[in-house]
């Protein structure tokens, strides 16, 4: 018996349920590729997403990625982590070095926080842990690709004053890193970058998860609902004295969370 990516069988249409029009959110439908070594997952998600009116295209490895990437227009991908020869990672690296935007989902049968966190940092959007319910998978799908439809349509063309200056903190926005005022200059990944630079606009302001997937671009910050936790943890131990009793990033417990300092720009 093959391997099934899905909490049951039986769910992979029990998503169709709740999310019988799902296809209706979107002005057309998506066309997503698919891209893991394993046939039957192919062939089960592909059946799903076919159900709920997107178009699906299919790739084993690497190579067939690109060649279908060459010959189609990709709303999504879907890439498993575990790939033979070139992983997930590497892929995602690849196609985020080469400036394509695709929103990207990562297929992953491992639940430690190293390898979410190395996901989102190489630019992926999402990720869904094997084994996943339908309903989670369709969820996601469609969060990602409003996120990056709503990114299209409004991009950032506002330039960036060329330093913020906050707590003992100055940003460079050139150079993506901050300095502190005894000159440790500390380098920001650009997940933490977009982040922190969301949270500096919108100082001493409870911003809820949603607002700050919403200001810090969505797919170019690399964050879900889950990796803002995810980053703001990192950008806390970054920043903070003592990340563990934060002073500057606070959370507001079941609202999101505020930068409490000042901001001056430079």
């Amino acid at each position: 018996m093959g391997y099934d990516p899905f909490l049951s069988f039986d769910n992979l249409f029990e998503a169709g349920h709740e999310l019988r029009n799902a296809s209706r959110w979107m002005k057309e439908s998506a066309h997503i590729l698919i891209v893991d070594d394993h046939r039957e997952i192919r062939e089960l998600v592909g059946r799903l997403l076919r159900k709920h009116g997107h178009r699906v295209a299919n790739a084993a490895n690497g190579e067939e990625m690109r060649r279908a990437l060459r010959h189609n227009k990709i709303d999504l991908i879907l890439l498993d982590l575990m790939l033979p020869v070139e992983d997930g990672l590497d892929l995602c690296r690849e196609l985020r070095a080469g400036k394509s935007l695709v929103p990207i989902i990562m297929l992953t049968a491992k639940g430690e926080e190293i390898d979410r966190v190395l996901g989102l940092e190489m630019g992926a959007d999402d990720y869904v842990a094997k084994p996943f319910s339908g309903r989670e998978l369709l969820a996601r799908i469609k969060a990602v690709i409003r996120r990056s439809r709503i990114t299209a349509a409004h991009p950032a063309i506002e330039p960036l004053p060329p330093k913020y200056r906050f707590g003992k903190w100055s940003l460079d926005t050139a150079r993506r890193e901050i300095e502190a005022d005894d000159g440790v200059i500390v380098p920001l990944s650009s997940g933490e970058f977009n982040l922190l630079l969301a949270f500096i606009r919108h100082p001493q302001r409870v911003l809820s998860r949603d607002q700050l997937l919403d200001l810090a671009k969505g797919r170019s910050a690399a964050m879900i609902d889950r990796g803002i936790d995810l980053q703001v943890s990192r950008l806390r131990r970054k920043i903070e004295c003592n990340p563990k009793k934060p002073e500057l990033i606070k959370t507001a417990w079941g609202d999101g969370y505020i930068l409490t300092s000042r901001v001056t720009s430079e």
